[in-house]
């Protein structure tokens, strides 16, 4: 009696628990662009199974015991280092059970399989659950999830490998073992990082893409660190040798004719159509930095991206359509330590970012670069960490393929039923140190004795076909011979191979590479659309908007419309965004709260205030609409979401993809991203984005948290010339915008040009309300243009004796200055642009003043930040002009955090520049 009120008790708690989740609804029942919810599950336990779980309380315990703890007694480690671990929830005897009983189990609801003899149940639980293969899942909120793993799980031996699957399985890791032989004699000197000790994550590999081209995913994405990477990229994606070869070399990979720095070997891309059973299957496996596990959420970020163009998951009525995968690989150490790992994590379910799950592989080495394991995590397993999303683990022992290749099935089937991601922690080793160069036995003596004391898993698991007469020795012999002729071949073309261009493929053999010239485009729109637009921004029919909202947003918005001025920096932004939306361009802007806005201006979210239903009005410009506006209110993430943003950008050229900062600085959260992928992915890699970084930026007395974007950082990155004239090859933009027109061109440029830049915005704080700083329909008209550098209409230029160039918000405190002085003689000259450097633009207005004797660079942030570090060169040596400095002195913050010193230092700022 006492267990069976224990097993009611713990259901009700576990609906209990499930009735407090919440669902995905986003606050809209019938989604919104990008999002549509998800209907809840409809589970329940039979009463069959539930009476005889209550029957035989006992037994269901004890095989609920080996699901829990089973995998703490598994044989997961190939080296077989690992002491057995002692269960003692496994021992029968707790649940008053005798293992060698012959009394027979009615299985039914208990354990996936016939009835059978206690004795029987408990050798079936061990081979199960603490064999080669463990699963932990008990630890999953739902209980469908749990059972439906409890029986795949229990019956992953009736998963059936052809005897042809088998013999591809042994030819596949056989060549990767070639390979590896073949790069260690041609290329002693060389880093590869080879699969050797883990071969077998190949039947991971051939697992996916047969499971993909058995069903309606016809695009995957990978993510994967450098180990293996090379053997995968040729043994399995076809990639050319001998571009290997060359690199190994150190020849370039790209041809002559394309401008690009290249990166390592390492960090090699392809994208390629592979087929299996008869169907192309597109995979992309994406290029990765250094930084490790940098690359995860740029994965999920490009398979967004790819959801988009098939309209496919959430941005499909129906969120199970499924024709794009995920897969991220990781290593064991940078996986438990990485923190962008846990935020990728905290992102994957989340509106506008879920891809309806990854599959996760961690490629166990059981050790770091040369720190073991228990010193290099606190966790039990490396895979640990997967637990806060509640998602399930299979470890799996690599000496194992088979059951590495039935695990794989069992995690695509659990992603493709539950739309969750998955890990497969797979335990391998290294058969060399970290790389080919190092010599493990300085640190790690015992582990290595017993690397070189055992054969390899591809000999072992071919000795295995051969045996069982699935094929014979010779055959495998020759698959081996001939992949060796095919390396020798590709070896001795790469004097004479000449790389072809990867680059601008597909979907975007529109773009060229930009050259270096800085061109002109027209960015103006037809009034009358803009003020269709500008309508329609903020119609929002049945909606009851918040009474603030109504007046300050809607009405005042309706109003300007009328007459075309006074137009602010939210209404630009919407023309911008709505015109291009009208052109057929996407548009998506990601960050927190970029709904309605940090600073409450945008508003481009509107929520009714009695049902919290979400409105974007601008979805709603025309009825055969094809392009939509997704507005991602994201985690309080960086790093993971402007890696996102980034991988839907590489994706698609007729995507505008903007991240939006709440505060500036708050960019150095995400400082790998912008680092490895946004200022450098097109030199090393050729791949062009124009991804919109908007960061708030002025000194307005916030602090040092809240006051600068760090300007200074962006155009120290920038590989614009200090001694001559910048092109729009430049690897990346740079403005501070001064008025809503100057925004509404820089954002349309990034659509309308054939290339693509990222595009870092110094965006504005204050100005977005500032009366000043408004502008009218006429500045964005069919002719309009962005302005890199806005001269001084208000000035004579023969009365001009000082010139003063500044840039952004500042302009404003100037400009008020010289007005409350009543001074003629000073021109404040405006650098829009930054990066490329406007040097003919500012020219011209030099040239405009004659009588002027002193040229002053005025900038309200501290001499080692802002844009004087890069502005005084470039004035020197490409223009000829010094300049004088005035602004604050040098700070180790971006502010003070003290009024009284903020405003001293405003003032003399004031007074340094007009005196």
């Amino acid at each position: 009696m006492l267990s069976r009120l224990k097993l009611l008790h713990s259901r009700h708690l576990q609906h209990f628990v499930e009735s407090l989740k919440p669902l995905s609804g986003y606050h809209t029942k019938c989604g919104i662009y990008g999002n549509y919810p998800r209907t809840a599950p409809d589970f329940k336990i039979d009463e069959a199974t539930v009476q005889n779980r209550i029957y035989q309380s006992n037994i269901y315990r004890l095989v609920e015991a080996y699901r829990s703890h089973g995998h703490k007694k598994a044989a997961l480690d190939p080296l077989q280092l690992t002491e057995a671990e002692c269960v003692p929830e496994l021992d029968p005897a707790l649940y008053g059970i005798s293992a060698e009983s012959n009394q027979i189990i009615q299985t039914e609801g208990i354990f996936h399989g016939p009835n059978m003899t206690v004795e029987e149940l408990v050798n079936s639980l061990e081979s199960i659950y603490c064999g080669p293969a463990a699963l932990e899942f008990q630890h999953l909120e739902s209980s469908e999830e749990r059972e439906w793993l409890a029986s795949a799980f229990e019956r992953r031996g009736e998963i059936e490998l052809t005897a042809q699957t088998r013999v591809e399985l042994a030819d596949i890791m056989l060549r990767c073992q070639a390979f590896d032989h073949f790069l260690a004699n041609k290329f002693v000197n060389v880093k590869r990082y080879g699969g050797e000790g883990g071969e077998s994550m190949m039947a991971i590999f051939e697992e996916i893409f047969n499971k993909c081209s058995q069903s309606s995913i016809s695009d995957v994405v990978i993510c994967m660190p450098h180990r293996g990477r090379l053997n995968f990229l040729t043994c399995m994606l076809k990639f050319p040798p001998v571009i290997m070869f060359k690199k190994m070399k150190g020849l370039p990979e790209f041809p002559s004719e394309v401008a690009g720095s290249g990166d390592v070997l390492s960090h090699l891309y392809t994208s390629v159509d592979i087929k299996y059973n008869n169907k192309d299957v597109h995979v992309s496996l994406i290029p990765n930095p250094s930084h490790l596990e940098a690359n995860n959420p740029v994965a999920v970020g490009k398979a967004r991206s790819k959801q988009q163009t098939h309209q496919c998951g959430e941005y499909s009525p129906d969120p199970r359509d499924d024709k794009v995968l995920c897969v991220q690989v990781h290593g064991d150490a940078s996986f438990s330590a990485q923190g962008i790992v846990a935020e990728t994590f905290c992102i994957a379910e989340c509106p506008h970012f879920n891809v309806g799950g990854s599959i996760h592989l961690i490629v166990n080495n059981q050790i770091g670069f040369t720190t073991e394991a228990s010193r290099g995590r606190s966790s039990r397993y490396s895979s640990c960490l997967a637990k806060i999303n509640a998602y399930p683990v299979i470890h799996v022992n690599a000496d194992f393929p088979e059951e590495v290749m039935r695990v794989t099935s069992i995690a695509m089937d659990y992603r493709k039923k539950f739309q969750k991601d998955v890990i497969i922690d797979f335990i391998c080793f290294r058969k060399h140190g970290h790389n080919e160069l190092d010599d493990p036995f300085f640190t790690n003596p015992k582990m290595y004795k017993a690397v070189r004391g055992r054969d390899s898993i591809p000999n072992i698991y071919a000795k295995n076909v051969v045996s069982e007469g699935l094929v014979e020795q010779e055959q495998l012999d020759g698959m081996v011979k001939a992949w060796n002729t095919t390396l020798a071949d590709n070896m001795s073309m790469v004097d004479s191979f000449v790389p072809q261009r990867f680059d601008l493929q597909q979907q975007w053999s529109q773009m060229v590479q930009a050259g270096d010239v800085v061109t002109l485009w027209d960015t103006g729109v037809s009034v009358d659309l803009l003020k269709f637009i500008g309508q329609k921004s903020v119609t929002c029919p049945d909606l009851k908007v918040h009474p603030n909202v109504q007046k300050a947003h809607v009405d005042r918005r309706l109003e300007k419309m009328k007459d075309g001025r006074g137009l602010d920096w939210a209404t630009a932004e919407a023309l911008a965004f709505g015109s291009l939306l009208y052109q057929g361009f996407n548009v998506r802007v990601s960050g927190q709260d970029v709904g309605r806005g940090t600073f409450s201006h945008r508003h481009g979210m509107l929520v009714d205030q009695e049902t919290d239903e979400i409105h974007i009005p601008l979805n709603h410009i025309k009825e055969d609409q094809t392009a939509f506006l997704e507005l991602a209110n994201s985690a309080l993430s960086e790093e993971a979401v402007l890696g996102f943003e980034y991988g839907m950008s590489i994706d698609h050229p007729n995507n505008l993809v903007i991240w939006e900062a709440q505060f500036g600085d708050f960019f150095n959260g995400a400082q790998i991203i912008i680092d490895t992928y946004i200022s450098s992915g097109e030199l090393k890699w050729l791949l062009q984005t124009g991804l919109v970084m908007l960061l708030p930026h002025g000194m307005d007395g916030a602090g040092p948290e809240h006051s600068s974007c760090r300007i200074e950082r962006f155009l120290q990155m920038c590989d614009s010339s200090e001694v001559k004239v910048d092109g729009d090859n430049v690897n990346m933009l740079v403005a501070n915008p001064t008025t809503p027109a100057q925004y509404f061109h820089l954002l349309r440029r990034q659509m309308v040009r054939n290339f693509r830049k990222p595009l870092v915005v110094v965006a504005p704080k204050i100005l977005l309300r500032l009366p000043e700083a408004t502008s009218s329909l006429d500045e964005m008209a069919p002719g309009t243009t962005f302005q890199t550098v806005m001269g001084d209409p208000g000035v004579s230029p023969g009365k001009v004796t000082k010139v003063v160039f500044c840039s952004g918000k500042h302009y404003y405190t100037l400009t008020k200055e010289r007005e409350n002085l009543k001074l003629q003689n000073v021109a404040i000259i405006r650098l829009e642009s930054l990066c490329p450097f406007p040097s003919a633009e500012i020219q011209t207005e030099l040239n405009k003043f004659s009588n002027a004797t002193d040229f002053i660079w005025s900038q309200e942030e501290h001499r080692n930040m802002g844009a004087w570090s890069f502005v005084s060169p470039r004035f020197e040596n490409i223009l000829g002009k010094k300049l004088r400095y005035v602004g604050r002195d040098h700070l180790g913050t971006p502010a003070t955090g003290i009024g009284q010193i903020h405003q001293a230092e405003a003032k003399a700022l004031l007074q340094q520049t007009f005196n």
